[in-house]
């Protein structure tokens, strides 16, 4: 992102910057999660079954896969800033609506639209935040911004429940799209103005597909964060069901997972400013370790707790594919950093799917964890391929 000359860079005017895009991931991570704690009170409102329910977690998710590429493609010349605010206005708008749908295809509709803009928003942050930093602290500045994704989990999406289960579940939609308004005027305001981009082209986005490492790195996102997915989009009701836990107290285990995730969000950008593989690596390998701890411990609810902190420690997997993709995309910047979310979406797609065929089989709510092993070890084996071909290391461009 090139500022106008007339418009300083201070370390103040960088902060609320990146505070500005945290907040808009906030909102992108509250409306994304929160349906994950109201599938219960979704299915029953619309009389539709819990994994027909899950279908409009993936519907978002589709979106998000959708929008990524096409909107990339379509905005490439456009400043940044206004990019981000069109599609901010868009993402509000249709997530507002979500709360007026009728029966499922409408809310599987609605949030479809609101997935579009997803990936535009988050890559889009991700790279001006890494802009307005030395390369040194790139790590931190893309994990404060994946700050608001992981506080959406410890206050948005607890909330929402909350409104859900003492209101009703379409109330949760209109407060995230009040939400969205203060963020799009916290972003307006403090996100540094850029110039349009006439060198920028079409092909030249599109160049990130040529990349093999590129679509390695996507798959590698797909099916290491599918796994956490496979458990999350139905862990609300696998406490009900076989922990026992009662309904209220949903709310604070949906905390008590985003508390992880703040912890695991600044460990792994900590970490990957330090030795990037072996952060990505150890990331991996922690997914694996809860969610197989997941299945052992759901009977017991004192156990389960734990490992419900524990696993919101996977979201650490996000920010080091982000800087991962950084490094490998040339002058496909943007398109990558927009597919990387597009992919992390499909990887809630392809979890809350997977998750779903897990309990229409009839194998209980356990076997998710184990689902979810198979996926996020497929995820490892993926990035231990991709890091140790050396036309993987592609000179890095400034973002």
């Amino acid at each position: 992102m090139t500022l106008p000359a007339e418009e300083s860079v201070t370390p103040r005017s960088v902060g609320l910057a990146i505070f500005s895009l945290a907040l808009v991931t906030f909102c992108l991570g509250s409306s994304e999660f929160a349906l994950m704690g109201l599938l219960p009170q979704v299915a029953n409102s619309l009389h539709v079954s819990l994994p027909a329910a899950g279908n409009a977690v993936s519907a978002y998710a589709i979106g998000v896969v959708v929008g990524a590429p096409l909107i990339t493609l379509a905005t490439a010349r456009m400043s940044r800033r206004t990019v981000m605010l069109l599609q901010m206005g868009w993402f509000t708008l249709t997530t507002t609506l979500s709360a007026f749908s009728p029966n499922l295809f409408t809310l599987e509709l609605m949030r479809f639209l609101s997935g579009l803009p997803h990936g535009t928003l988050f890559g889009g942050g991700a790279l001006t935040a890494a802009s307005l930093v030395p390369e040194g602290r790139r790590g931190r500045a893309v994990g404060h911004v994946f700050t608001g994704l992981t506080v959406a989990n410890v206050v948005g999406a607890p909330l929402s429940t909350l409104a859900g289960n003492y209101a009703d579940w379409r109330v949760s939609y209109i407060i995230i799209g009040c939400a969205g308004i203060l963020s799009f005027l916290l972003m307006m305001r403090y996100l540094p103005k850029d110039a349009p981009r006439p060198g920028a082209s079409v092909l030249g986005e599109l160049a990130a597909f040529r990349r093999k490492q590129v679509w390695f790195l996507f798959a590698t996102v797909i099916f290491g964060c599918g796994g956490m997915f496979a458990v999350y989009t139905y862990f609300s009701a696998a406490l009900i069901t076989v922990a026992h836990a009662p309904s209220w107290s949903i709310p604070l285990y949906q905390s008590l997972w985003g508390a992880g995730m703040v912890v695991g969000a600044y460990a792994g950008a900590m970490a990957m400013d330090r030795n990037p593989k072996m952060a990505a690596v150890g990331a991996f390998i922690w997914n694996l370790f809860v969610l197989a701890l997941f299945a052992l411990t759901l009977h017991s609810l004192p156990m389960v707790s734990i490992t419900i902190f524990l696993l919101g420690g996977t979201i650490a997997v996000g920010p080091a594919m982000q800087v991962r993709l950084m490094s490998i995309a040339g002058d496909a910047q943007t398109m990558a950093a927009s597919m990387n979310h597009a992919a992390f979406n499909m990887a809630n797609a392809v979890g809350a799917w997977t998750g779903g065929a897990v309990l229409a089989a009839g194998l209980g709510y356990q076997w998710t964890g184990w689902a979810g092993v198979i996926i996020a070890a497929i995820g490892l084996i993926l990035f231990l391929l991709t890091s140790t071909d050396t036309s993987a290391r592609t000179p890095q461009k400034q973002a």
